[in-house]
């Protein structure tokens, strides 16, 4: 361990966020960065990776006093994942992990003293490793020895943690769905949250950052008057970086909801889902020229809840996608016909929910006679 005051300098004030956002960064940063936004990725995955450089900037820095190479080699990674897959506060004071960690934390890059998710930890690692890639290089990610590193630290950390929390308290269903549609706000507002919900739902439970960066070149209507059928382009997805993902079928309640939409607010090109006004009292609002966020997205979705008179902590936005897998498991269809909508690359992701469903329904769970 090298010594954290010279780094802890360097990292002062907002030289870590300038270095995330392209400005201050030498030429071989501002390459990587241009090189990241030119790749197309939607913008909350372009933060997510930036948010993931500037920790793992900051971590190198101050663990061992020196910037991001490509390729990164083995041991410095190793020495990432291990610096987090222990708790600080069962150290002593001058242990390497906790002197780096509570260094991160006065820098304000590190939020928490305890141990993070292995979610997270695989985040960042991802996105490393995608720099790697966007760089021409290769990595150290695909090392057996590696490898067998991350898999143990996913182990030490489900130890500490537990089961891994679910991203939404409780599955949006398509009962749930109903109530916060049915409950939706007046005029325009009501029209485009309820469209927002519906399409994310309906098309296989598109994340938030899908249904930010939609556009209206995304969607095929040529078939809307004949079959009621609206065609969804996206342009990339997490399981599809570097091809376009297949195309996606939107049908009935939702193309509907969708195409009421398109056709209120006049939109024939930019992005689908667009900001609006203050509303006046019947809740109409002139719509901007930019977009929602995901972050916006979320604020709707609590404010579906509220109105739904539902908790606001009974789903999170991700509930739309484990709702509608839940509801596609409940009604038999096959792992590999809904990974074909929801665009899941591992069956596991998809399989823990209809082992939740087939747990609910299987007659074993029934021996145990009534008196």
């Amino acid at each position: 361990m090298v010594g954290v005051s010279a780094p802890v300098r360097r990292l002062s004030g907002d030289a870590i966020v300038s270095e995330a956002i392209g400005g201050g960064l030498s030429p071989a940063y501002k390459d990587l960065l241009e090189t990241v936004m030119r790749a197309g990725t939607p913008e909350e995955t372009r933060r997510a990776i930036a948010s993931d450089l500037r920790y793992i900037t900051a971590w190198k820095l101050v663990a061992l006093g020196s910037d991001l190479v490509f390729p990164e080699p083995e041991a410095v990674v190793a020495q990432f994942v291990l610096d987090h897959s222990v708790d600080i506060d069962l150290l002593d004071a001058a242990a390497a992990p906790r002197v780096t960690a509570e260094a991160l934390i006065r820098l304000e890059v590190r939020r928490i003293r305890s141990m993070p998710r292995s979610s997270t930890v695989d985040r960042r690692l991802a996105s490393w490793r995608r720099i790697h890639v966007l760089k021409g290089c290769k990595g150290p990610f695909e090392s057996p020895a590696l490898r067998e590193i991350i898999r143990r630290a996913r182990g030490a950390a489900r130890s500490r943690h537990g089961a891994q929390a679910k991203k939404s308290k409780n599955p949006v269903t398509q009962e749930i769905l109903d109530q916060l549609i049915a409950h939706r706000g007046p005029g325009v507002y009501g029209l485009r949250d309820a469209a927002i919900l519906e399409t994310a739902w309906a098309s296989g439970g598109r994340r938030r950052s899908e249904m930010a960066s939609l556009e209206v070149r995304d969607l095929d209507r040529r078939r809307f008057a004949r079959d009621g059928v609206i065609m969804i382009n996206l342009r990339q997805d997490k399981s599809h970086q570097t091809t376009p993902p297949p195309p996606l079928i939107l049908r009935g309640r939702a193309a509907r909801t969708l195409d009421m939409w398109l056709r209120v607010s006049g939109l024939k090109s930019g992005l689908v889902f667009r900001a609006l006004t203050r509303p006046d009292k019947l809740g109409w609002a002139r719509i901007k020229d930019e977009g929602v966020s995901g972050r916006a997205i979320a604020r709707i979705f609590k404010r579906a809840l509220r109105r739904a008179g539902l908790p606001q902590d009974y789903a999170s936005p991700h509930g739309i996608r484990s709702g509608f897998i839940t509801d596609a498991a409940r009604a038999g269809i096959s792992i590999e016909a809904v990974m074909r909508v929801t665009l899941h690359s591992s069956r596991d992701q998809v399989a823990a929910y209809y082992h939740e469903v087939d747990l609910d329904l299987n007659d074993a769970t029934r021996l145990r006679r009534d008196e």
